[in-house]
């Protein structure tokens, strides 16, 4: 995800404070990965300076200096550029999972262990999403369906990777 193109959505509804941002950002996007302050700010350093947002004012009311950024025209031109740009589909073809099943196959290990036992893991996370997806609004639903989709493509893998691990063994070992 893009940090830089997100807040920079988020400040079309108007001007905001890096506190507010990463607030919103929290509640929209990072339910699983909350963003740090620091994250915030340096990056709406890197917008200031590129031209993305502009300061549209600054806040002490007792305590420090607190930054208002509103989005530039320039901000709001990249941040369509962005939306309008297909995201590249991640093939994995270099999947930590199958250097695992190689490996405990050249070294002697139980590679089907390996699969039963990420079987099992992937299993337990479908549980956990399942039900936050249940007891979630549109938005949770929506990101435990596209995480749920991605477990089930990992587990239809380790059944075909199950059944082919003869196969597969006499290729990988010397």
């Amino acid at each position: 995800m893009s940090i830089g193109h997100t807040l920079l959505g988020l400040l079309e509804s108007g001007p905001r404070h890096g506190y507010d941002l990463k607030r919103t950002f929290d509640e929209k996007f990072g339910q699983d990965r909350p963003l740090h302050y620091g994250q915030v700010y340096s990056t709406m350093s890197r917008l200031l300076k590129n031209g993305l947002v502009e300061v549209d004012g600054v806040e002490s009311e007792g305590g420090p200096e607190r930054k208002r950024y509103a989005i530039t025209d320039a901000g709001i031109t990249d941040v369509s550029q962005w939306l309008d740009q297909p995201e590249k589909p991640e093939p994995y073809l270099q999947s930590t999972l199958y250097t695992k099943v190689v490996l405990a196959l050249l070294t002697g290990r139980s590679a089907s262990g390996l699969l039963d036992t990420q079987r099992s893991e992937h299993l337990r996370l479908m549980r956990i999403l399942t039900d936050r997806k249940r007891k979630g609004d549109l938005a949770d639903q929506l990101i435990c369906d596209h995480a749920l989709f991605h477990l089930e493509a990992d587990l239809r893998w380790l059944e075909l990777t199950a059944a082919r691990l003869d196969q597969l063994a006499k290729v990988v070992t010397p």
